[in-house]
């Protein structure tokens, strides 16, 4: 019964989501040259399971590490950033080849299927600051980038609310602990993972199939 009730709660989360999906959803009308060498990206959005599920799929992605951003070291350990008094965000660390995906492509699948933009300090079941939608930019490219990227989607009404993602400097990123890396893989019937995330892999592959590993 539980497992009948699980797929039919992600039947019914799956064409939720799939409702909400634009036809095509807007590129970044100005991107980060693409120069020799690979390049990082840090995102927050909510819960880092699931963001790093979905860009552990996109092609031209090399590795993604689940981490914090925005506080000290010292506070850099899960226990402590769910207090949500760290300053800390559940973040991502993305290693790309930009030969073969853009950093804003990357903003593109970050906006439209990892979280929800227009939530502030929560995504989804999960409440705090540490659930907060940022970007940390390593450079003044990837500022330009994302801080023209939401301009031009909120001009579009791309999304019913405005976006209240916070585009802030890279000071720091730590590590979460081994547990968590990778954990929508090694645990892909956990109804967390079941109800919230695993939405949004099918997402990604219906809405960006040119942009996903084969």
């Amino acid at each position: 019964m539980l497992k009948k009730a699980l797929m039919l709660g992600l039947a019914a989360t799956v064409l939720t989501v799939m409702a909400k999906s634009k036809v095509q959803f807007p590129g970044p009308a100005i991107d980060v040259p693409a120069t020799g060498g690979k390049q990082t990206a840090v995102l927050a959005g909510g819960c880092f399971w699931g963001v790093e599920g979905v860009f552990e799929r996109v092609k031209g992605v090399t590795d993604v590490v689940s981490g914090f951003a925005g506080g000290d070291k010292s506070t850099a350990h899960y226990e402590t950033v769910s207090t949500g008094t760290t300053g800390h965000a559940e973040s991502v660390k993305i290693t790309f080849d930009p030969s073969q995906i853009t950093y804003g492509q990357l903003l593109m699948i970050y906006f439209s299927v990892a979280h929800d933009p227009t939530e502030l300090n929560r995504q989804g079941p999960d409440t705090g600051t540490q659930y907060r939608s940022a970007i940390f930019y390593a450079n003044d490219d990837q500022k330009k980038v994302a801080e023209a990227y939401i301009k031009q989607l909120d001009e579009a009404h791309v999304f019913s609310r405005p976006i209240v993602t916070q585009v802030v400097p890279l000071k720091g990123f730590y590590a979460a602990e081994g547990y968590h890396q990778h954990y929508l893989d090694n645990n892909p019937t956990n109804p967390y993972i079941v109800y919230n995330d695993m939405p949004k892999i099918l997402l990604l592959k219906k809405d960006f199939p040119e942009l996903c590993k084969r």
